[in-house]
């Protein structure tokens, strides 16, 4: 992009522009100057909005957490409809079909990543514990309405299935997973306290 040309929101488009790095290319072909030319900028607009790449990272990786918000939003609501197992495959398939796996790849490779993430996540997998807590927060709802068991142990199912889903979608070079694949073993998790 020539000197002088405005960029709106630039933020926004180094963070798309990595997200198609990282679907792309793998988590270890993101450098600061494969996001900017994606981006179809100067390496220097990524420096004039982020302190250092690990900062545009740690940023990416926090807007990516996020969004989050609006899943567990819509997840909560949809709550008492439905069937559960339904609610819990379009979940994970969602959060794993997006960037997440990648994500994932990259805060597991970056050691000085982990660390800046670690400040706001202190336990767990950045991004997978957040995903964790919305899975957690829509199985208690739905226990609440009696649709699981008394019993249910939400501390024991929600992260069962982001660490299957995350197993189910983690070859990102192959295809995914099919939807009826995915639907199997989110059954095969809950199925015992389904009511």
């Amino acid at each position: 992009m020539p000197t002088g040309v405005a960029i709106r929101d630039p933020r926004r488009q180094l963070f798309a522009a990595a997200e198609r790095v990282l679907l792309r290319d793998g988590p270890n072909a993101l450098t600061s100057r494969a996001v900017t030319t994606e981006a179809g900028c100067a390496k220097g607009v990524l420096h004039r909005h982020f302190d250092d790449f690990d900062d545009f990272l740690t940023e990416l990786v926090r807007d990516r957490v996020a969004r989050l918000d609006d899943q567990a939003a819509a997840l909560r609501a949809a709550a008492g409809t439905g069937t559960v197992t339904g609610h819990l495959t379009g979940a994970l398939t969602t959060l794993f079909e997006s960037v997440a796996v990648a994500i994932v790849g990259l805060v597991t490779s970056r050691d000085e990543l982990r660390a800046r993430l670690r400040r706001v996540t202190p336990a767990g997998v950045p991004l997978l514990t957040e995903a964790t807590a919305v899975l957690a927060g829509y199985l208690t709802a739905e226990r609440a309405l009696g649709r699981l068991a008394e019993d249910a142990d939400i501390a024991a199912l929600a992260p069962t299935l982001i660490g299957t889903g995350h197993l189910l979608f983690a070859d990102r070079t192959g295809a995914p997973p099919r939807a009826e694949d995915v639907r199997r073993a989110v059954t095969s998790v809950v199925s015992g306290v389904l009511r």
